[in-house]
């Protein structure tokens, strides 16, 4: 997601073209009066099930480049996947606290669902056994990171290219899961370009895709107008709720103190493009 009241930064003007569609028996789909119309007038539409390559909306805008060449702008989470993958396919509910669940949330120990010791809800709306989604907003823009997507702009650089780097975690008590510090900001720069310290890996090859931004703001029927490159891992990793709440604790670049909402994921072909 990101924050749709920065929109006006990018002074974008919507003009939302709709059609009436039937709805899916899917229950991943939230089978919303609203969602009766489809927003078939933007772009792709994100998320989506990863696993499926189907789509039908030819909108082929330029993909953005691997985002070790671009500058890191943003990095916030999403309590539940907005997506749904193979390692994340427990439908959780419909609502914006809904989403997906890693599929190996009912297998936790006690231990693992205990409550930290030191900084317990710092980092607000998770907790130990949710799913979060991380997403690391990349920009084509020579910008500095920050808050929301007003930092992935400049006054001379309105219409970048963006990428989104996204990772599924299970969040548990246990000092022996991935440490989320270690794919924070922490003010590194690689090749002039601010990057995070680095990007998960060992979840299986990243799906990428052409998109838009999420957020429980948008549904079938009131699309978001910006283009997003995705890159997808299909894999849960298990994430230290510690370290998460460090990152609060510490204070970081992106203001970020809690986890947002889910867009219901994005089922009709026709708001989808086709995963090459």
């Amino acid at each position: 997601m990101i924050k749709p009241t920065l929109l006006a930064t990018a002074a974008i003007t919507l003009v939302t073209g709709c059609v009436t569609t039937a709805h899916s028996d899917d229950h991943s789909m939230s089978a919303k009066a609203s969602d009766a119309e489809l927003c078939v007038d933007f772009g792709p539409q994100t998320p989506r099930d990863i696993s499926s390559t189907l789509g039908m909306n030819k909108d082929n805008f330029t993909m953005a480049p691997a985002s070790t060449e671009m500058n890191l702008c943003n990095i916030h989470t999403h309590t539940n996947a907005e997506h749904k993958g193979p390692g994340y396919s427990v439908f959780v509910n419909d609502s914006e606290s809904g989403g997906y669940a890693c599929n190996d949330t009912a297998h936790l120990s006690a231990a693992e669902l205990a409550a930290p010791a030191v900084n317990a809800g710092k980092f607000k709306g998770v907790k130990p056994g949710d799913t979060i989604e991380v997403h690391w907003v990349h920009t084509s823009c020579d910008i500095t990171p920050g808050e929301g997507l007003g930092s992935c702009l400049s006054d001379t650089c309105t219409d970048p290219l963006l990428r989104v780097e996204a990772q599924t975690f299970l969040v548990v008590n246990d000092s022996e899961a991935e440490n989320f510090m270690h794919y924070a900001y922490n003010d590194t720069m690689r090749n002039n370009l601010h990057q995070p310290a680095s990007l998960p890996t060992g979840t299986g090859e990243p799906v990428v895709f052409r998109g838009s931004t999420t957020g429980p703001s948008y549904t079938q029927s009131t699309c978001s107008p910006l283009k997003v490159t995705w890159s997808v891992r299909p894999q849960c990793a298990r994430l230290d709720i510690n370290s998460l709440n460090q990152w609060a604790a510490d204070g970081n670049d992106f203001n970020e103190t809690k986890s947002h909402g889910v867009r219901q994921l994005v089922t009709d072909p026709a708001l989808l493009s086709p995963i090459e």
